[in-house]
Protein backbone atom coordinates (compact mmCIF):
# COMPACT_ATOMS: atom_id res chain seq x y z
CA UNK A 1 0.00 0.00 0.00
CA UNK A 2 2.86 2.38 0.54
CA UNK A 3 1.08 4.45 3.20
CA UNK A 4 -1.64 5.67 0.82
CA UNK A 5 -4.36 3.23 1.85
CA UNK A 6 -6.96 3.54 4.59
CA UNK A 7 -6.33 1.46 7.71
CA UNK A 8 -8.73 0.38 10.43
CA UNK A 9 -7.07 0.60 13.85
CA UNK A 10 -8.99 -1.92 15.94
CA UNK A 11 -7.15 -2.32 19.25
CA UNK A 12 -4.11 -1.45 21.34
CA UNK A 13 -2.36 -3.91 23.66
CA UNK A 14 0.50 -2.86 25.89
CA UNK A 15 2.73 -3.95 28.72
CA UNK A 16 2.67 -0.99 31.10
CA UNK A 17 3.33 -0.54 34.80
CA UNK A 18 2.84 2.59 36.87
CA UNK A 19 0.35 4.38 39.03
CA UNK A 20 -2.70 6.32 38.00
CA UNK A 21 -4.81 6.34 34.86
CA UNK A 22 -3.28 6.21 31.38
CA UNK A 23 -5.31 8.26 28.87
CA UNK A 24 -5.04 7.13 25.23
CA UNK A 25 -6.25 8.40 21.87
CA UNK A 26 -5.60 7.93 18.18
CA UNK A 27 -5.06 11.03 16.04
CA UNK A 28 -5.03 11.35 12.26
CA UNK A 29 -2.53 13.29 10.17
CA UNK A 30 -2.33 16.89 11.38
CA UNK A 31 -4.72 15.90 14.20
CA UNK A 32 -7.81 16.58 12.07
CA UNK A 33 -9.73 13.69 13.64
CA UNK A 34 -9.25 11.80 16.89
CA UNK A 35 -10.65 8.82 18.77
CA UNK A 36 -10.42 8.49 22.55
CA UNK A 37 -9.73 5.00 23.89
CA UNK A 38 -10.96 3.74 27.26
CA UNK A 39 -8.46 4.78 29.95
CA UNK A 40 -6.20 2.14 31.49
CA UNK A 41 -5.83 1.97 35.28
CA UNK A 42 -2.19 1.08 35.92
CA UNK A 43 -0.68 -1.07 38.69
CA UNK A 44 2.84 -1.36 40.07
CA UNK A 45 3.14 -4.97 38.88
CA UNK A 46 1.06 -7.03 36.52
CA UNK A 47 1.17 -10.40 34.80
CA UNK A 48 -1.02 -9.43 31.86
CA UNK A 49 -1.09 -7.14 28.86
CA UNK A 50 -4.48 -5.42 28.73
CA UNK A 51 -6.14 -4.74 25.39
CA UNK A 52 -8.23 -1.67 24.65
CA UNK A 53 -10.57 -1.75 21.67
CA UNK A 54 -10.67 1.07 19.14
CA UNK A 55 -12.58 1.92 15.98
CA UNK A 56 -10.48 4.44 14.09
CA UNK A 57 -10.06 4.68 10.32
CA UNK A 58 -7.32 6.82 8.82
CA UNK A 59 -4.48 6.83 6.31
CA UNK A 60 -1.97 7.20 9.12
CA UNK A 61 -2.36 7.64 12.85
CA UNK A 62 -0.44 8.51 15.97
CA UNK A 63 -1.18 7.13 19.41
CA UNK A 64 -1.10 9.67 22.25
CA UNK A 65 -0.52 8.37 25.80
CA UNK A 66 -0.66 10.66 28.82
CA UNK A 67 -1.53 11.03 32.46
CA UNK A 68 -3.45 13.97 33.85
CA UNK A 69 -2.45 14.10 37.52
CA UNK A 70 0.89 15.41 38.77
CA UNK A 71 1.90 12.26 40.69
CA UNK A 72 1.05 9.66 38.03
CA UNK A 73 3.88 7.77 36.33
CA UNK A 74 4.15 5.03 33.74
CA UNK A 75 6.72 2.83 32.04
CA UNK A 76 5.79 1.13 28.79
CA UNK A 77 7.69 -1.97 27.79
CA UNK A 78 5.69 -3.00 24.72
CA UNK A 79 2.94 -1.58 22.50
CA UNK A 80 1.03 -3.57 19.90
CA UNK A 81 -1.37 -1.74 17.58
CA UNK A 82 -3.82 -3.95 15.71
CA UNK A 83 -4.59 -2.51 12.26
CA UNK A 84 -5.73 -3.89 8.94
CA UNK A 85 -6.07 -2.49 5.45
CA UNK A 86 -9.55 -1.35 4.43
CA UNK A 87 -9.10 0.51 1.13
CA UNK A 88 -6.12 0.88 -1.19
CA UNK A 89 -6.84 4.58 -1.79
CA UNK A 90 -9.32 7.31 -0.96
CA UNK A 91 -12.62 7.06 -2.84
CA UNK A 92 -12.84 9.42 -5.82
Amino acid sequence: MGGEGILHYGAVRMRVVGSGSLQMKFQSLDETTEYSILALTMTATTDREPTRLANFKSQRASLELKTTEINEIFKIQKIIVFARAMFSSYPG
